[in-house]
């Protein structure tokens, strides 16, 4: 089923994140992880493509995997490093296997990449290409915070609104920890004149190691109260575990409360996290 649809027929939903192995030799191990998390009976699971598609295969055997077991799938697919050839590839790969929702990403720029010798730079092009390639769902990557790499908030809105423009579907926001820059940021994009469906993308921070990755991949900023209660349980990681679990929580709820019809949780493919998550909100499902 098209995510579209989805969003479209429920007044509320709540899909998850997961990552493949990065070994062949992990696949069924991380197969067993993602039906767990299915169990939960999200209404979509998306699924990473890796660093600079480093996972491309393993994304798609997982993909097919939640479609097979009755789950809705969302194939993430990068663009920037790799050539206009493999990516019609990997859509013809996404199509034969029935997959119909890809997430288009430009992906992260390899350090040796040359500009003058890229075939894709902007994730606009890539939702063009997958457009043109098929009958499927497309979603697309936000930044609440702008993206780190935009010279200004404005700058990243004309580029947010091109990927609209050239045919993405919905919009999945990159982690934040504080709602009133999710609140801003949606009135920015009304004002922008994007008007497709935005998903909340929230990160539950079971580990102080996290939030320094967190910060480095996605650039978001720590709210002063996360960093205080961070701060409090650095010495005890089950209480740090609790308290981050919480934290989700309280987000989500209030994120709920306050008109937010469709969330995404980054797993980090822990099933026992997410069920905890789940269990806080579910009166609201």
């Amino acid at each position: 089923m098209k995510i579209k649809e989805i969003i479209a027929q429920k007044d509320i939903t709540v899909s998850l994140e997961v990552f493949p192995p990065k070994q062949w030799d992990k696949l069924e191990q991380s197969k067993a992880t993602v039906r767990k998390l299915a169990d939960f009976n999200p209404d979509f699971i998306s699924v990473t493509y890796g660093a600079a598609g480093s996972t491309a295969g393993f994304t798609a055997e997982i993909a097919r995997d939640i479609l097979e077991h009755g789950g809705t799938p969302l194939s993430h697919l990068t663009c920037v490093n790799s050539t206009k050839q493999k990516v019609r590839a990997v859509i013809a790969e996404l199509k034969q296997a029935g997959i119909e929702n890809i997430l288009a990403l430009r992906g992260d720029i390899a350090a040796e990449s040359n500009p003058a010798h890229r075939e894709f730079h902007y994730a606009a092009e890539l939702i063009e290409m997958v457009k043109s390639e098929g009958d499927f769902c497309i979603g697309a990557a936000c930044y609440p915070e702008k993206h780190p790499e935009s010279e200004s908030v404005a700058s990243d809105l004309v580029h947010l609104k091109e990927k609209a423009d050239a045919g993405a579907d919905f919009l999945t926001t990159q982690m934040f920890f504080d709602n009133a820059l999710l609140y801003t940021f949606k009135d920015n994009c009304e004002k922008a004149g994007i008007d497709i469906p935005i998903i909340a993308g929230i990160m539950p921070i079971t580990a102080i190691a996290q939030i320094g990755r967190s910060v480095s991949l996605s650039g978001c900023t720590i709210p002063k109260d996360f960093a205080d209660l961070a701060a409090s349980y650095a010495s005890s990681p089950e209480d740090m575990r609790k308290a981050g679990i919480d934290f989700a929580i309280a987000q989500i709820r209030d994120l709920m409360e306050s008109g937010q019809k469709n969330i995404h949780i980054y797993t980090m493919n822990k099933p026992e996290t997410t069920a905890a998550v789940l269990a806080g909100i579910k009166d609201l499902l």
